[in-house]
């Protein structure tokens, strides 16, 4: 079991943040469905258990296209779908990620602390000093484009480069946090993602695990850096409008799958 915790800052509110990731979440599972494959919702609803409260989603990855033809072939059926189980009861945050045809042996989760904070608080999440100490601390920063490959690179989600209309933020330069931590005009936040991957398979269950971990540091350092460079889009939203565009993506989605499949079908 590898543990690792990603801290993220950003030049927004916490409470700007919660919408902003809520939003960004949304485009993002538009992005990743056609071809039958991508996100598909099955729950998203109030929650209350044990004194937390928020909101509870449950989402399968459909992963088919994302693997090489010959493992589709012989994977079998259920292997490549991807279930996330998340409950958001920000500024606190949970989720899940298991595999059912792996079961107890796969499992992926990220718990997150948001923080009105230059990301310098030690050990948020409260873990027993034996796994903090062995806990690797990673800090990203968003507007370093050394950070991503070449291939990923896109000018329009740069935060080097983005300078927004409606905030005034950016472009953030090779100084930005400093400058950060003295403008007391610039909200900021940090999130703190505690992330533990599980994958108990021998000879090859670190290898994975690392690969894991290098594959959610990815993945965060390009949703935030698209969070930031989109935030003209959602910085006026509110959260009943957010809870409206989650619904309506939630039908876009099921309607995009519905549609492909049936293609899929018609070609065969």
């Amino acid at each position: 079991m590898i543990i690792k915790e990603f801290r993220i800052l950003l030049p927004v509110s916490v409470e700007e943040y919660q919408v902003g990731q809520l939003y960004a979440v949304a485009e993002a599972s538009k992005d990743q469905t056609g071809g039958g494959e991508g996100v598909e919702v099955l729950v998203n609803e109030p929650y209350e258990k044990d004194g937390e409260k928020g909101q509870y989603t449950h989402k399968i990855y459909h992963l088919q296209s994302k693997v090489p033809n010959i493992i589709r072939m012989l994977a079998p059926k259920g292997s490549l779908e991807v279930h996330e189980k998340a409950w958001n009861a920000y500024p606190y945050c949970r989720t899940i990620l298991t595999n059912t045809y792996m079961g107890d042996k796969f499992m992926i989760k990220i718990e997150t602390w948001h923080k009105p904070d230059m990301g310098d608080q030690e050990n948020v999440h409260g873990l027993d000093e034996s796994t903090w100490k062995s806990t690797i601390v990673e800090h990203i920063d968003i507007a370093d484009r050394s950070c991503i490959n070449a291939k990923d690179y896109k000018p329009e989600q740069d935060p080097a480069v983005f300078k927004s209309e409606k905030t005034g933020r950016g472009p953030l330069g090779p100084d930005w946090k400093n400058e950060l931590a003295n403008n007391t005009n610039c909200p900021h936040m940090c999130a703190y993602k505690l992330v533990t991957v599980e994958f108990k398979w021998k000879l090859i269950q670190g290898k994975v695990e690392n690969k894991i971990q290098e594959v959610e540091k990815r993945l965060f350092t390009h949703f935030h850096r698209q969070l930031f460079c989109t935030i003209d889009n959602w910085i006026h939203l509110s959260m009943d409008d957010i809870r409206r565009m989650e619904e309506e993506t939630k039908k876009e989605l099921d309607e995009m799958r519905k549609n492909d499949e049936v293609k899929g079908l018609t070609a065969d």
